[in-house]
């Protein structure tokens, strides 16, 4: 009888010992080893691959070049794995497990800005991460064919870039005129063939799964209304997955079109009102422009729209600048060189998103009330509209 009460209690820790062991996860452990981080370094784990600007769901402090991250997620999710307040991360993909990662860090300086540089990047203990390495395999030699030809054509595109930055336009005019230029572009172009190539060729191998939206989400940075086919053809469990539901989000956006504009939560250097009601009060026509000091096409349109303001301001327009820079450094420098003469915000993070912004530059026009008339117009067509009625 004692025999048989062993074997029982031993048959009902098997038992247990596997459901546990069979049992999904319900949170994930990433513990790090970074070289190159002085300790204090704040990290932080944020969402990738959603087009959005996203905030840290977790931070870590550096300690001897370790840190860790702990929490959940209800399904694989692709994160960033960045210094708080400096450009450059890492990649992860996350499931439930304990994930192990190392890597060295190299501060850099880029265009002004301090930039972190990971390299030697080794994850371990997520099986998902595995298979993401494997099916981006394609997509990374396009890195190495994009390095060959910038390598290929460095001298030419650095007299460019210099004869640019001095505002030469003489001097760049000529020098893409070149044979080195004109084979660059003809690089360039192969390239991107290339890369759509393999875009096209990715998501159709993952139509039937999260990873076909997801893919459409990581390889490109905006969406144009030609992805809605590559969008359709996805399976429904596709389309219906988490990363297929921010697809479709940016694809089909809610429409602002006869509502109040969403809320404007930005800072002024004139320390000005925010409140686009109170902004829109008194004006016939009010341009809401979305704009940043790297986008050169915003930084084009100003001229335009400051012809437009000294024509129209007395007959009723407003025009009410947002900023999407990142750092208030940059904006401040913009703003003390393009002068502004209209109202002029920097957003705080929370401004962007609530107004559907993906692309910029972007532009909605606005009745006297706030109430949005237009959006997403070109500057010429808000011109046409305005000076239609």
């Amino acid at each position: 009888m004692r025999l048989l009460k062993i074997t029982t209690a031993f048959i009902l820790m098997l038992v247990s010992s596997f459901a546990q062991a069979s049992s999904p996860a319900s949170s994930y452990t990433i513990k790090g080893t970074i070289s190159g981080l002085s300790n204090g370094t704040i990290l932080e784990l944020v969402p990738s691959a959603t087009h959005q600007d996203e905030k840290p769901i977790s931070t870590a402090t550096v300690t001897d070049g370790k840190f860790t991250f702990k929490g959940s997620v209800p399904g694989p999710r692709f994160f960033m794995i960045k210094v708080k307040d400096i450009y450059g991360a890492c990649n992860v993909m996350v499931a439930n497990t304990a994930i192990s990662i190392t890597a060295k860090a190299t501060l850099n300086e880029r265009n002004g800005n301090k930039i972190y540089d990971f390299s030697d990047v080794k994850v371990s203990g997520s099986p998902i991460h595995d298979l993401y390495l494997k099916k981006v395999a394609s997509k990374d030699s396009l890195a190495g064919l994009y390095d060959d030809y910038h390598v290929k054509s460095k001298d030419i595109t650095d007299k460019v870039q210099q004869a640019r930055e001095s505002k030469d336009s003489l001097k760049a005019d000529s020098l893409m005129k070149t044979a080195a230029w004109k084979t660059f572009e003809a690089d360039e172009s192969a390239f991107f063939k290339k890369v759509g190539s393999t875009y096209t060729t990715t998501v159709e191998n993952n139509k039937d799964s999260w990873w076909g939206p997801f893919f459409m989400l990581n390889t490109l940075s905006y969406f144009t209304p030609a992805e809605k086919k590559t969008f359709e053809s996805l399976s429904p469990t596709a389309r219906n997955s988490y990363y297929g539901e921010i697809v479709k989000k940016e694809l089909y956006p809610k429409s602002f079109v006869g509502l109040s504009a969403p809320t404007v939560d930005a800072k002024s250097d004139q320390n000005a009102n925010a409140d686009i009601i109170k902004l829109a009060a008194g004006h016939k026509y009010v341009i809401v422009d979305f704009w940043a000091s790297w986008c050169v096409p915003c930084r084009k349109s100003i001229p335009a729209l400051k012809q437009l303001y000294k024509e129209m301001s007395d007959k009723g327009l407003q025009i009410v600048s947002i900023s999407i820079d990142k750092k208030e450094a940059d904006w401040t420098k913009a703003q003390g060189e393009e002068k502004l003469p209209w109202p002029s915000f920097l957003d705080k993070g929370n401004t962007s998103p609530a107004w559907n912004i993906r692309t910029i530059p972007a532009m909605f026009l606005l009745d006297e009330k706030g109430v949005v008339v237009s959006e997403n117009m070109s500057l010429e067509e808000i011109i046409a509209k305005i000076k239609s009625t």
